[in-house]
């Protein structure tokens, strides 16, 4: 087993889905010769030639349009684009075109397409590209979700993704890309989308988390423990589809729950799992669901009011300690 950054075992899968198969190609705005807004697909233009790692205009609908396109006729397109944000300059692409086709054409249709796109905060990249836009996208029937934290997830989530049927939207935390160092696999794998993971165990909470959030909670998690404070975490890895049973069966033997996510408060995605465990797990509730989240509000390019929007360990240790005084 070897150790990779995050960054680079997404690359790492993309280069041995284009090996594997001639149908996958990539395409996106500066991912030749630039390799990248982050240095992801650095060297793939050499490996693979400018037919299948393909430089675009700055049109972001344009480019989800082309891929769907050449989803439709056979071929496995992987589009970047640059900030999660740019996302909704193509959602007439994704939501009225991508996700509905195959239910429209009764099944006779297919659009096997992967858009990843790296999100969050925490960069002082200020409004316009630092956000958390999950909640939106997974309100869209037809497109799956996926949030993997950390590079054994997002390798084997991405070549799931990629031999998926259907539209995925692949999302990346910005600072997981060269922070986060794991346990690789250098053979190639697949991790079913819609299967979460208990990334520690414990009896006292459970804490539901996705993306970097999960590994702010980890440490925030290994601090209690000093105290004698025992956290089960566990990332859902996919948000669509979701896998409820895991998290049910948690908090069936914790009984308290908190749930965190780096999104605005006021329609998150938790707001949606609150209310799921709320009707799948109410008689073993033993206090009110908690949510931890960003604040409603954009951005800010100044790093002391960046920190205050986008919740930290200390935030999340505090609702922590709410929720077991009770």
């Amino acid at each position: 087993m070897r150790e990779l950054y995050y960054l680079d075992a997404i690359k790492e899968t993309i280069s041995q889905e284009m090996e594997k198969d001639r149908q996958v190609f990539m395409i996106g705005e500066d991912i030749g010769l630039y390799g990248g807004a982050f240095g992801l697909s650095l060297g793939l233009l050499e490996k693979f030639g400018p037919e299948r790692i393909i430089d675009t205009p700055i049109s972001e609908q344009a480019i989800v349009g082309m891929a769907i396109g050449a989803a439709l006729m056979g071929q496995r397109p992987i589009v970047e684009i640059m900030f999660s944000d740019f996302l909704l300059l193509t959602m007439e692409q994704i939501a009225n075109q991508a996700a509905k086709i195959h239910y429209m054409f009764g099944g006779k249709a297919s659009v096997p397409l992967v858009i990843r796109a790296p999100g969050g905060g925490g960069t002082g990249a200020a409004a316009q590209h630092s956000q958390s836009l999950e909640a939106l996208l997974i309100h869209i029937p037809g497109i799956k979700l996926v949030m993997p934290s950390t590079p054994l997830d997002a390798k084997g989530l991405l070549a799931s993704a990629i031999a998926d049927p259907n539209p995925v939207i692949y999302l990346e935390h910005k600072l997981l890309y060269k922070k986060i160092k794991g346990d690789v696999p250098e053979k190639r794998y697949e991790i079913p989308l819609g299967k979460a993971d208990i990334k520690r165990k414990g009896s006292d909470l459970t804490v539901v988390a996705t993306s970097l959030m999960v590994q702010k909670v980890l440490l925030v998690a290994k601090e209690l423990a000093r105290e004698g404070i025992d956290i089960e975490v566990i990332d859902p890895r996919t948000l669509k589809p979701l896998d409820m049973d895991t998290i049910i069966e948690s908090v069936k033997k914790t009984g308290k729950v908190l749930l965190a996510e780096e999104a605005c408060y006021t329609g998150g995605f938790t707001s949606f799992l609150a209310s799921e465990i709320q009707s799948q797990a109410f008689d073993w509730l033993d206090a009110p669901i908690k949510r931890v989240t960003g604040l409603d509000a954009p951005i800010p390019y100044s790093k002391v009011l960046e920190e205050e929007v986008i919740p930290g360990e200390e935030r999340i240790k505090k609702e922590i300690r709410k929720i077991l005084i009770k």
